[in-house]
């Protein structure tokens, strides 16, 4: 595929090797996860735009924030390399914002972002940069490639070495996605890079897909992305609604309602319930909100709901080193976010099996 034909964004390109295959990454044997391709709006999504546009615009402009996204497949190429055009509302305050984190077999190999002379070529209001990187791994392998958590996509490019192989990957073992739904925690605000976040630690550990429905500032219960939530038929619904809720009183009247929601459309698909993990900077409305979370659950439990469970948002983070764990007091760094998957891998492994018996 000649894509300098095919995309005037690529006229002025850093990766010019004439030893490249390039592909669309909507094209098999490509696997694209936690997104879809929206036609009519030329850019990758986490919701559909007419259900996001009936929470409210917010949640529509945030839609187009590609956190959980994912391109899978397995390649011999000894380098991977990307092409990609973004739009003009593109962040540069961090890798996890903009970058694009590529992985080989689970193990990290950089991440590919745009330097600061790449945003002076500006074609079709959109951004295009590109750039490659070498596996620490030689052979045959699995490659990921994570999407940015803080900004919309329009277009990727895989390039892979000359007369290698590129074939569809290995699927998941546990196929059906895990939704999860929270606030900007939830989207990976504040990890280094795309891939450090709590989600993609524990899907890699347990090998599970998921959808990553978290909005920094937005997840209140909103009635109507409730109802999106139990539109979708996930194997999991983890739900780490506490902190956006701006009162206790909020909580109250949305939380349990989101459940019973829930609950009504899946009967039987397991429910995660977690409060928020930074509870040191007002324990006291810290410990007022987990009580609403753990009201929901106990009440689910008592009328013998046995798909139900909880995790105290205030085990998260452990007992030891917690002033490290946080960036800003709030938003988990790359320790806070490996401390929280690892208190949450034992019941997430849990419930995973239980969920395929």
């Amino acid at each position: 595929m000649d894509i300098f034909q095919l995309d005037k964004n690529f006229v002025n390109a850093n990766v010019n090797r004439d030893d490249v295959d390039w592909f669309d990454a909507n094209v098999a044997p490509f696997s694209l996860h936690g997104l879809f391709f929206d036609e009519s709006e030329n850019r990758y999504l986490r919701m559909p735009p007419e259900a996001a546009k009936k929470v409210d615009a917010g949640r529509y402009y945030m839609s187009a924030m590609t956190a959980g996204g994912r391109i899978r497949f397995i390649t011999d190429s000894p380098f991977i390399a990307l092409k990609c055009v973004v739009g003009p509302e593109f962040k540069t305050e961090g890798k996890a914002s903009q970058g694009f984190s590529v992985y080989k077999n689970n193990r990290f190999c950089g991440v590919i972002f745009p330097n600061y002379n790449q945003f002076h070529a500006v074609v079709d209001n959109k951004i295009a940069f590109d750039g490659l990187k070498t596996p620490y791994e030689s052979g045959l392998g699995d490659i990921t490639i994570q999407f940015p958590n803080y900004n919309g996509v329009h277009k990727l490019y895989i390039g892979v070495q000359k007369g290698c192989s590129v074939q569809p990957p290995k699927p998941y073992r546990y196929a059906t996605p895990v939704v999860f739904y929270g606030s900007s925690i939830t989207q990976g605000g504040s990890c280094s890079h795309t891939g450090n976040d709590y989600i993609d630690l524990l899907s890699r550990g347990l090998d599970f897909d998921y959808i990553n429905l978290g909005f920094s500032g937005g997840a209140k219960g909103n009635p109507n992305m409730v109802d999106y939530l139990a539109s979708l038929n996930p194997s999991v619904f983890v739900v780490d609604y506490d902190h956006n809720a701006p009162t206790v009183e909020h909580l109250e009247k949305t939380h349990y309602p989101l459940y019973e929601k829930l609950r009504k459309a899946h009967p039987n698909t397991p429910i995660l319930f977690l409060s928020r993990p930074n509870t040191d900077a007002n324990p006291p409305e810290a410990a007022q909100r987990r009580d609403v979370v753990a009201q929901t659950y106990s009440r689910a439990k008592k009328q013998g709901d046995k798909h139900v469970y909880f995790i105290d948002g205030h085990t998260l983070f452990g007992k030891k080193y917690r002033d490290l764990c946080t960036v800003d007091g709030t938003h988990p760094n790359d320790f806070g976010f490996f401390r929280m998957a690892q208190t949450i891998y034992p019941t997430m492994k849990k419930i995973l099996k239980r969920s395929i018996q």
